[in-house]
């Protein structure tokens, strides 16, 4: 009787234990599930084309955009478009690919800091430099016209040096776990500036109409007349529904 007791209860026992692990389970899923949809936002990685992507690799939408560190559409569309876009790159649906596309010295001293630590940092290191565009363009624009007619006068790789100690990014980017050392090796690098070069030469050849920044494509096609937010979601929405 004791041996049949005691069977019964090993029984019970591993039912609860099982009933347990399936309630454990079933509350799991929808926090897997959750932060796998964040971590589509965490995947990121260079491309061929010099850009950085984020989102699933297999991405049924491959949305590219071409900005500028300097440029006042760039940093709206990052203010207010970004935050919805990356509701889709989340969904896996879309992924998000940002090349840099450079105007002037001051384009390139942002653009060398928000690429320097590579993959790691440039979404983060890139949208604090839109936000704090207005910040440390102010920064260079009080400078004495002395100091910056002999920044000009520098050999190219010492002044972008020059240009983004002038306008706090390296305070930036250290505040983006990229040390001051560390991004004076990427202002001074020539073949990281060279590269810069070449795809603004790469984005006129491949696309002639190209009309300047910010410039989107959706899946290799570049679209007119799309500088924001509500003019992108709507052709970003049909081609998401095209591959439904």
């Amino acid at each position: 009787m004791k041996r049949a007791v005691l069977l019964a209860c090993a029984v019970g026992a591993a039912a609860f234990a099982a009933t347990i692990a399936q309630q454990g389970e079933a509350a799991a899923r929808p926090a897997a599930k959750a932060a796998r949809a964040q971590g589509w936002t965490r995947v990121v990685r260079p491309t061929t084309a010099g850009g950085f992507v984020m989102g699933n690799p297999n991405a049924r939408v491959k949305l590219v955009e071409y900005g500028s560190m300097t440029c006042p559409h760039c940093r709206a569309f990052d203010a207010e478009g970004v935050p919805h876009l990356l509701d889709y790159v989340k969904s896996g649906q879309v992924s998000w690919e940002f090349r840099n596309y450079v105007r002037d010295a001051f384009d390139i001293s942002a653009a060398l800091i928000a690429r320097c630590n590579g993959a790691a940092s440039f979404f983060p290191l890139t949208r604090a430099i839109f936000n704090e565009q207005a910040n440390w363009e102010a920064k260079i624009q009080a400078a004495p016209d002395g100091e910056l007619e002999a920044i000009q006068k520098l050999p190219p790789n010492r002044e972008f040096l020059a240009l983004a100690r002038l306008a706090g990014l390296q305070q930036l980017a250290s505040a983006h776990g990229v040390q001051a050392s560390k991004s004076t090796r990427c202002l001074i690098d020539e073949g990281a500036a060279k590269r810069l070069a070449e795809m603004d030469d790469q984005a006129t050849t491949q696309y002639p109409d190209f009309a300047g920044t910010p410039t989107f494509l959706i899946d290799g096609k570049m679209l007119e007349t799309t500088a924001t937010w509500d003019a992108l979601e709507p052709q970003l929405k049909a081609a998401v529904g095209n591959h439904g």
